[in-house]
């Protein structure tokens, strides 16, 4: 069938060339059912050497659950505390967090919850004891569902939710230690015990978390800060520089393209993960509030809140940065050769900007303080570099907008017309008439001046330049280009609703450049938040 058009040809390899294959017998060596050992070690390696303190905190829980547990292999501890003293290896299990203030945290409500509930549970238990066989376990139930409803309710008040793990504490620690006494019969013992279990475990913890290798929320919460700013900074150079260095050739379809998924663009992921970390910094400032002391923060009161506050700031100007990433992907594109026309002023605003918010983010983690004086100074001339150049020529983005009393007046010829540039189009539409325009479409008139190319040509030469400068422009504006190809002739109303097509793709390009403005304009407040967090920070004052 090979000679024959239109046929096909389909190799079917031999058992010989199906047993040299790669894939055929590395299913069987690599894993099963298409999971890989070795993909998964490598996945693991790399997941721990995104950040060692993983590694060290899994080690840290271990040593600490194995100490507890000596208590147990011991018989000499045994002896003491019997079984209760199972309550350390829980205790451990449960408090132990990944840095040391949320341990001291975690540690607090701990402590305070179990106190609390043994000193109930014992006050409860002597009072049924003394009730007599038949009250007794119905004062214990009664106990149980008042210390279970009122828990639960204060807990969800709203100053009272960073304690929310202590009353949870109270609850299962007084039901455990008050039914459990009651069948043993002597629940101020057990309640003693498990107290005594509960500490050890607590300070087991605490120890092994603060002396060996410990992972301190405050400098979690500062290197957050610093790489928030890093990252903000180069996404807004990222997206500039391939907002100006794109011809649109290579871009693929909109339509085709997954949302949030830019695999060349990766400041573009860490600036999207700089606006969901609210979170983040919320929980690493209120753990580091329970942290002593300690490295570069040696005194006490530490403003933590102020990073949180600058996170805040620095989300607000990454809300612009965003918004610049959307112009660069959105399907409307402005023509390259107008981002072209104001490319220096652009750049120069944006790679200022940028300076001066990474300048920021090194100011924090050198933990130094500096005028910013001369780099805010260039930002601002930069910006109003900008505006100006956008003012003067701001005919490139509007001189396609006209009313619709000029399509009334004499067109030019089509030759003129319709092979000059997009932008010189205002000014030739008014020597062309519609009469003409439908008069020269109709297929029998065949009058046409020699000088005068046919009406279908230069259309479609035109409509290829625009291709050629907006490729991305496939399914906006190109349908009303598509419609006119497959009618095989111009409404009286085609030139004009391409026109406002080409306007509106024009204006795009005043989009990029307003929320380039809005940007510089918010870095005030984040050159304010910063000099606040310097201030009560008590950071060394350098002079630029």
């Amino acid at each position: 069938m090979n000679g024959k058009k239109g046929s096909f040809e389909i190799n079917i390899p031999s058992m010989s060339t199906k047993a040299k294959l790669p894939g055929a017998e590395t299913g069987k060596k690599d894993g099963i059912g298409g999971f890989s050992c070795k993909a998964w070690i490598w996945s693991v390696w790399a997941f721990a050497k995104e950040d060692t303190n993983r590694v060290t905190f899994s080690f840290k829980v271990g040593l600490s659950v194995l100490l507890v547990s000596l208590l147990i292999l011991f018989q000499a501890p045994y002896d003491i505390f019997g079984t209760n003293i199972i309550w350390s290896i829980l205790t451990v299990a449960i408090m132990f967090e990944y840095t040391v203030g949320a341990t001291f945290n975690r540690g607090f409500n701990r402590a305070l919850g179990s106190l609390l509930a043994g000193i109930l549970a014992i006050a409860v238990a002597q009072l049924a004891l003394r009730s007599g066989r038949v009250a007794e376990p119905i004062i214990i139930g009664i106990s149980i569902f008042l210390i279970g409803a009122i828990t639960s309710f204060m807990k969800l008040w709203p100053s009272l939710v960073p304690y929310e793990y202590g009353f949870r504490v109270i609850l299962f620690t007084y039901c455990l230690i008050i039914v459990s006494g009651y069948r043993m019969g002597n629940p101020i013992g057990t309640a003693m015990d498990r107290l005594y279990s509960i500490a050890i475990g607590g300070f087991v913890a605490v120890l092994v978390n603060v002396l060996v290798f410990p992972i301190w929320a405050g400098e979690q919460l500062h290197k957050e800060i610093v790489s928030s700013f890093n990252s903000v900074a180069d996404s807004l150079e990222e997206c500039v520089k391939k907002y100006l260095a794109d011809d649109g050739l290579e871009n693929p379809e909109f339509s085709k393209t997954v949302l949030d998924e830019f695999p060349d663009e990766p400041a573009y992921k860490k600036c999207r993960s700089t606006l969901n970390s609210s979170a983040k910094l919320e929980s690493l400032a209120n753990s580091a509030k329970w942290e002593p002391p300690h490295g570069r923060f040696r005194h006490f009161f530490y403003p933590w809140s102020e990073y949180v506050k600058v996170g805040a700031v620095l989300r607000y100007c990454a809300y612009e940065v965003m918004a610049l990433h959307g112009v660069l992907h959105s399907e409307i594109q402005a023509p390259y050769n107008l981002r072209v026309t104001f490319q220096s002023e652009i750049l120069d605003a944006a790679t200022h900007a940028a300076e001066l918010v990474r300048d920021l983010g090194k100011d924090i983690g050198n933990m130094k303080r500096s005028l910013k004086t001369s780099l805010l100074k260039k930002v601002h001339i930069s910006t109003e570099r900008l505006q100006r150049a956008m003012d003067l020529h701001s005919y490139l983005l509007i001189s396609n907008i006209e009313s619709t009393d000029n399509f009334s007046k004499p067109f030019p010829k089509l030759s003129q017309t319709l092979s000059t540039a997009p932008f010189d189009l205002s000014s030739q539409f008014p020597e062309l008439d519609s009469n003409n325009l439908v008069k020269n479409s109709d297929p029998t008139n065949q009058t046409t001046p020699s000088d005068t190319i046919a009406l279908g040509h230069p259309v479609e030469s035109y409509h290829e330049m625009m291709r050629k400068q907006s490729r991305r422009q496939y399914s906006w504006p190109s349908r009303e280009v598509d419609a006119f190809e497959e009618e095989g002739g111009v409404a009286v109303d085609f030139v004009p609703r391409m026109r406002a097509l080409e306007s509106t793709a024009a204006l795009s390009l005043a989009t990029f450049t307003s929320l380039l403005i809005e940007f510089v304009a918010r870095l005030d407040h984040l050159v304010e938040a910063v000099d606040e967090l310097s201030n009560m920070a008590k950071f060394k004052h350098e002079s630029v």
